[in-house]
């Protein structure tokens, strides 16, 4: 548990970084933040060294993520809102509450953000990964 509340404050660190570097590069000086919760995690028996982590994540209007990667399966699930999201060699998606959005281990997360400046959105993230790595890599 530790470790996840470390790993979420970097993802929340790194966010800010890249929204703030969105906001300096498009003259809003206030963009928020994601905020990151986490929900569960479980070690998986049957696969050694593999668990399962799921994460709530609340955009504000306005929000982005830094480019990234996961080095895991990662399932996108919106609960509120509409949000964008796209890899690398992929055309971006609008997403809107029920719509899915797959990442696998390989991919570079190159577009993350809400659609919205006014409405604030939702989702929750399912991540198949190894065990102790962390949530996700910044790629430059």
């Amino acid at each position: 548990m530790r470790h996840f509340k470390t790993l979420a404050l970097l993802l929340l660190v790194i966010t800010g970084n890249a929204a703030a570097h969105d906001a300096a590069t498009h003259g809003d000086t206030t963009a928020p933040q994601a905020k990151v919760t986490e929900n569960m995690t479980r070690p998986l028996p049957d696969f050694p060294g593999k668990e399962i982590l799921t994460i709530t994540v609340d955009y504000p209007p306005g929000a982005v993520d830094p480019v990234h990667r996961h080095d895991a399966h990662a399932i996108v699930y919106v609960l509120e809102g509409s949000i964008i999201m796209g890899v690398k060699g992929q055309k971006e998606q609008v997403l809107k509450p029920g719509d899915s959005f797959y990442e696998g281990p390989n991919d570079i997360h190159t577009i993350g953000r809400n659609a919205s400046k006014t409405q604030p959105a939702k989702f929750v993230v399912f991540l198949l990964k190894n065990q102790n790595a962390p949530v996700l890599t910044p790629v430059n």
